[in-house]
């Protein structure tokens, strides 16, 4: 008799379930920990308070990426007020425990999402967790990735496990097959535009189908990225050869017999055929427009050859899109490509790893940024930013007009000092909240190519009508 089809996110959880509790709740073994100077440091304070140890130091990494300054030879620690006691402390406190920290001269330095699988400390099959709600980022490489709060870190970094409830599953098909121009950006934006902002709450969410096989490696992390701005506990993607060949030869990889044994277990990786999930949900990508964000929620983003939508039909999410039209100052009708721009961000966690920047650049070659137009980007990484220089990368971006910086976290939301305050942005980060980047700036979420083309033109632009 074959055994019972299971989903991936079911091989997952089975493989590192440590034991389940009288309420139902189960005991996770995690494998990562990943913290940052934001919240790393009451952990590491407390743990030592409590006169506890790290259990697997080997095991839990820090770095410095919230609130750092991302200015060209960053001429201070930061420019946030207050934040370089956070970035003294969590130096201090990541030193004093032992464990592997990633500071702001180090190479390796960068954006935590970027550098967890850039260094093979997030691989497939893996469970790692981290207080920032974007660790489901590393999804993408086929590992069981959550954010939690500094107390639940503290807890896994002492005991190298989690007391956690179960997410039901639920899987986003993906049919039809979508514009060479539709990135993994517009398909999650679609996403969430078309199920909501709270379309995958309470669950761990498998995106699959055919345009989904087709995306590259960092694509499919850009869509696990924004699993959590779907609501989603956490998002993962099947991993295949490529994400393998992604994974091989980084720093923390397993190598010789390891690596073999590895690939092995990795191939099992993947939903059998048969295995049900609890909730399911298709996307039809045929005639997908690249998208753009128009309101203050990544699920008000439509088409970039739309038009600004009309509240009053929309029961039960009128009261919410007439606040958001009011604050990003626009009236249902206006067509979104016709919307002028004041400044624009490539950076973040979402979408500033190599294959970000080389398709920004692609659309920026021999252009130039529209007068008047704030242009910065931020590399997700030390390693991306030397690794776009190797290429000239950044004389593309910096012939263009735009501002060529270190890694960090930057504006994605104001902490790193740059702010697009009041202006209106186009923006290839994962949130567009009021003041998100700099009181009373309206930022629209868009792909790389699409935050190049906008910049070029001045306005929200379709990065097809540049070639």
């Amino acid at each position: 008799m074959s055994a019972t089809p299971r989903t991936l996110f079911e091989k997952l959880w089975a493989a590192h379930e440590v034991a389940r509790t009288d309420d139902g709740q189960s005991l996770i073994a995690i494998d990562r920990i990943f913290l940052h100077e934001r919240t790393g440091t009451l952990a590491l304070q407390a743990l030592e308070k409590a006169g506890r140890t790290i259990r697997h130091p080997e095991r839990a990494f820090c770095v410095m990426d919230h609130i750092v300054d991302t200015k060209p030879g960053r001429p201070g620690l930061t420019r946030m007020p207050g934040g370089a006691e956070f970035i003294t402390a969590t130096r201090e406190a990541a030193r004093e425990a032992g464990i592997r920290l990633f500071d702001i001269d180090d190479p390796s330095q960068g954006i935590v999402h970027v550098i967890s699988p850039e260094l093979g400390i997030a691989l497939p099959g893996l469970t790692l967790v981290c207080p920032d709600s974007h660790t489901c980022t590393v999804g993408g490489l086929g590992a069981l990735a959550w954010g939690i709060g500094t107390t639940q870190a503290e807890h896994a970094l002492a005991t190298g496990t989690l007391r956690v409830e179960k997410p039901l599953a639920m899987r986003v098909n993906f049919v039809g097959r979508p514009d060479p121009a539709v990135t993994a950006k517009d398909l999650i934006l679609a996403v969430i535009a078309k199920h909501s902002a709270t379309g995958g709450l309470g669950c761990a969410v498998e995106f699959a189908g055919d345009a989904i096989d087709a995306l590259g490696v960092e694509g499919r992390m850009t869509l696990c990225n924004m699993a959590i701005e779907f609501g989603a506990w956490t998002g993962m993607v099947a991993p295949n050869e490529d994400v393998f060949e992604y994974v091989s030869e980084r720093e923390f990889s397993p190598r010789g017999a390891l690596r073999d044994q590895a690939l092995a277990a990795w191939r099992e990786l993947k939903t059998d055929e048969g295995a049900e999930f609890d909730r399911e949900l298709e996307l039809d990508c045929e005639g997908m427009a690249p998208q753009v964000s128009w309101g203050t929620s990544p699920e008000h983003s439509t088409g970039i050859d739309a038009q600004v939508p009309e509240p009053s039909g929309e029961a039960g999410r009128r009261d919410a899109m007439r606040r958001a039209l009011d604050y990003m100052d626009l009236a249902p009708g206006q067509k979104m490509d016709e919307l002028e721009i004041g400044a624009a961000f490539i950076g973040s966690c979402t979408n500033a790893r190599l294959s970000d920047l080389r398709a920004a650049a692609k659309l920026l070659d021999g252009r130039r940024v529209a007068e008047g137009v704030k242009a910065i980007c931020v590399p997700g990484s030390m390693a991306v930013r030397a690794a776009a220089e190797a290429e000239g990368l950044h004389r593309v971006f910096e012939n263009a007009g735009f501002e060529w910086h270190e890694s960090g976290c930057s504006m994605c939301f104001y902490a790193g000092g740059d702010g697009f305050g009041g202006m209106r942005a186009v923006s290839s980060t994962n949130r567009n909240f009021e003041n998100r980047q700099g009181p009373g700036a309206r930022t629209h979420l868009a792909s790389p190519a699409t935050v190049a083309a906008s910049a070029v033109a001045g306005r929200l632009t379709d990065p097809r009508k540049l070639g």
